[in-house]
């Protein structure tokens, strides 16, 4: 018993051995077994492809049918294209392992029995997981086919409808179709009001109900009809208050005007079912109520917000005015609301009509309205022109708004013209297309821009800011982001359908291919939050070396900033290179590309590319710093900031010379500070001919012995350099410690020099021609007196060759 348990031990183990080889190794048929749910998802695409095609074939197949249809192959392209990246991630993964092994062997060549073994079973398995999806591949292609055979028929069907030629509306012979329509349709109403009044059943309802819809008329009355009133005299007591926010919460109220006479339509709609005296026909036009209120009070509000008159409380201080004659604006924009709300009834008066309404019928209900609105949109355009032209005529600034609104009022102009003259014509439906659109868009940019103020409103409360601030960054990025987000409705608003919103939506997020690589929406977002982020942390890393690390070592304050710098460089290319990998941008497909493009940055930035490597070699160099005092190009000045283009200097009358980083390393650079702040001062003095040039030595040498601000290692020099006409000149070299002093030792000199001169009796050279002057002049008979010392004359002192520079500044 005891000499078996080895045995049984060994075979557990091998047992267990066996089941873990058996559990890591492919078994044969997994990828079928996983293919199973593939091949019968490509069967039910087949199915439901074959009779989307079949129902294609079909040339009078109804509209909605197709929308239908598209939706559902919309569905599957969605599921097609989730297929066909299902695998993607082990796909690549085998592909890795494949390029592992190497090139397989040319012809001639072998290789390891195990490598072609494991090649093969790659490959193989390589080939069984591509293969759903090249299926899902050309699933796709033919679900797009369909796609785009659905949108080419349904664009074809809407342009057809709108350039559909009815019959004119001025002709008269037409006119009795239209009082047709309207007399049966009253006639109607009136049949199912009666029909339900005869009915006991109803009556009792309606007897029944009576307190409660006489409540519902009472408060549908005093909401639609003193609602609006009394929310726009809250929202100019708002306005008139002094605080901050009084803008904004005056426009939050005031959407009141809107709000309460709508709630008042709905409840007139609500007294009128409980009544039970509405059939199908008095119930479709009572239900557009709330749609036509909306479209009344929302132009009244747009109107008195767009074109606010002196009583409005100023709102035009803000930048909002955009005519001189507002109240004309209020009242075209309640016409065209009262219009629009007109249209919404004719709608709902003619739904559901039986039998349809004829082509004349519908061109004569159809055209009054047009041309009526086409009328005050006309002239809110004409306004709007003239708006813009008065505030750039008047000699202000032409901004890029008013052109803007000079330009839409223009459009509206136009199109108000061309609408009418459709309708006329017999193209209704074109008219209808062109005038109503143009309508809504015009209310929309109205909402743009009232949106916009508001926004801004807010911006400046948070921030504090005055009226000026409007112009600021963010109140422009805000405008900015609502008019693109607006670009969509404009498409709705013009005949696009959503299918064709959702269908460019998609195409944006998935990018688009440049050299191979795919430039995504998503991906760039990611490059930009990953970069955001580095470029964030190197900000803080630069901030926390420059005052709190790198102060606290022995570096110089140059290689201080050197090593900032290059930290910052380094920062910035790792956080570029790291958003690149993280974002999936591969980059690879675009070097021939990026080749191309280096060869031409380099010829046309020569300069800047050289003053980029200067710049990096002054900072690893560093043959100068920030604090030193440079000459260069015949400037002189303190340097204040190394960058990689550029070097700023400031002078010593306090100006800034940007000094290309080129020159400072091609150039010659005299650098007064570099290993010191020592200095030399050398003065030149010149005194009359005849005075003792020892006596004069020494009195230079003891005033320059006596400055405070002269080093005594090496002690100062005094020399006798020469004689001129003017005079002998005698030169002192002085050593300061601080270069930054040598105007005040200059002055001092001077000072103690010209005291000592005048003790001693050594004279300065007179000025040029004086001699003459004293000639020409008659001496006085009595000259007992001595005369004084002559004065110094300023130019007679000859100083160093920058004696051109301020002292004080030097």
């Amino acid at each position: 018993m005891t000499a078996c348990r080895p045995k049984r031990g060994l075979a557990g183990l091998a047992g267990l051995l066996l089941l873990l080889v058996l559990a890591l190794a492919p078994v044969p048929g997994t990828v079928a077994l996983a293919q199973q749910p593939t091949q019968g998802l490509t069967a039910d695409w087949e199915a439901v492809a074959s009779r989307a095609e079949t129902t294609l074939d079909n040339e009078r197949v109804a509209s909605r049918t197709l929308e239908t249809l598209r939706k559902e192959i919309a569905d599957w392209r969605k599921r097609l294209t989730e297929e066909q990246n299902a695998s993607s991630a082990r796909i690549e993964i085998l592909k890795s392992q494949i390029a592992a092994l190497g090139p397989p062997p040319g012809e001639g060549q072998t290789e390891s029995a195990d490598i072609t073994a494991r090649r093969n079973s790659l490959n193989a398995q390589l080939a069984e997981l591509q293969a759903p999806s090249l299926a899902a591949v050309e699933a796709l292609s033919r679900a797009e086919a369909i796609i785009q055979e659905i949108d080419r028929r349904l664009r074809e069907r809407q342009a057809d409808a709108l350039l559909k030629l009815s019959p004119s509306p001025l002709n008269p012979i037409n006119w009795p179709a239209g009082v047709a329509v309207l007399t049966q349709g009253m006639k109607t109403l009136g049949q199912e009001v009666g029909q339900s009044w005869a009915d006991p059943a109803r009556r009792t309802d309606l007897r029944n109900n009576l307190p409660l819809i006489l409540l519902f008329l009472v408060m549908a009355g005093l909401l639609v009809w003193k609602g609006p009133r009394f929310m726009e005299r809250l929202s100019r007591r708002l306005q008139a208050v002094s605080i901050r926010a009084r803008d904004v919460l005056a426009a939050v109220v005031s959407l009141g005007q809107i709000v309460v006479p709508v709630f008042g339509a709905f409840f007139l709609v609500v007294a009128l079912v409980y009544s039970g005296m509405m059939g199908p026909r008095l119930s479709a036009f009572v239900g557009a109520l709330p749609n036509a209120a909306f479209a009344f009070f929302s132009a009244l509000w747009l109107g008195s917000w767009l074109f606010p008159t002196e009583a409005a409380g100023g709102r035009e201080r803000a930048g909002l005015r955009l005519t001189d004659r507002p109240a004309e604006g209020r009242f075209l924009a309640a016409m065209i609301g009262l219009v629009a709300a007109a249209e919404v009834f004719r709608q709902a008066f003619i739904t559901d009509v039986r039998p349809p309404l004829s082509l004349a019928a519908q061109s004569v209900w159809a055209a009054p309205l047009v041309i009526l609105v086409s009328v005050f949109v006309f002239r809110l355009g004409v306004l709007l022109r003239g708006g813009a032209r008065g505030a750039s005529g008047a000699g202000e600034e032409v901004l890029f708004r008013n052109r803007l609104i000079r330009l839409i009022g223009t459009g509206a102009a136009v199109l108000a013209v061309v609408a009418p003259l459709l309708a006329v014509i017999g193209y209704v439906a074109a008219a209808n297309a062109i005038i109503w659109p143009t309508v809504h868009s015009l209310g929309l940019i109205g909402l743009i821009i009232l949106l916009q103020r508001f926004g801004t409103d807010i911006y400046l409360i948070v921030t504090r800011g005055d009226e000026s601030a409007r112009d600021e960054l963010l109140p422009v990025l805000w405008g900015f982001a609502l008019s693109l987000a607006s670009l969509p409705v404009f498409a709705l608003i013009w005949g696009a359908r959503d299918t064709d919103i959702a269908e460019v939506w998609a195409k944006f997020v998935a990018g688009v291919s440049i050299g191979g690589v795919r430039v995504s929406p998503a991906a760039f977002l990611a490059f930009a939050v990953i970069f955001a982020a580095g470029y964030a942390a190197t900000r803080l890393l630069q901030g926390a070396l420059k005052s709190s690390i790198l102060p606290r070592t022995k570096i110089e304050k140059g290689a201080q900033n050197a090593i900032s710098a290059g930290v910052g460089y380094l920062g910035i290319v790792l956080a570029a290179i790291v958003a690149v990998n993280a974002a999936g941008i591969d980059l690879s497909s675009l070097a021939i590309v990026i080749g191309a493009l280096s060869v031409g940055i380099g010829l046309g930035l020569q300069n800047i590319v050289s003053n980029f490597v200067s710049g990096i070699i002054l900072l690893v160099e560093r043959p100068i710093s920030e604090g030193d005092m440079i000459e260069v190009g015949g400037k002189i000045g303190i340097v204040r900031a190394i960058s990689v283009r550029s070097t700023r200097i400031e002078t010593f009358d306090r100006t800034d010379v940007i000094v290309p980083n080129g020159d400072l390393v091609s150039g010659v650079v005299t650098n007064w500070t570099r290993s010191n702040m020592n200095g030399r001062l050398v003065q030149q003095f010149t005194v009359a001919h005849g005075s003792d040039t020892r006596k004069v030595q020494a009195i230079l040498q003891e005033a320059a012995d006596a400055q405070p601000l002269a080093m005594m290692d090496p002690p100062p020099n005094v020399g006798f350099i020469g004689y001129s006409p003017d005079g002998l000149i005698f030169e002192v070299r002085i050593i300061l410690a601080d270069l930054n002093l040598k105007g005040d030792l200059q002055t001092s000199l001077l000072h103690d020099v010209l005291e000592r001169f005048a003790a001693a009796g050594i004279e300065l050279p007179a000025r040029p021609g004086l001699a003459a002057e004293a000639a020409a002049v008659p001496r006085r008979p009595k000259a007992a007196a001595r005369r004084p010392p002559p004065k110094a004359d300023p130019r007679q002192v000859m100083n160093d060759p920058d004696e051109g520079i301020d002292p004080d500044r030097r």
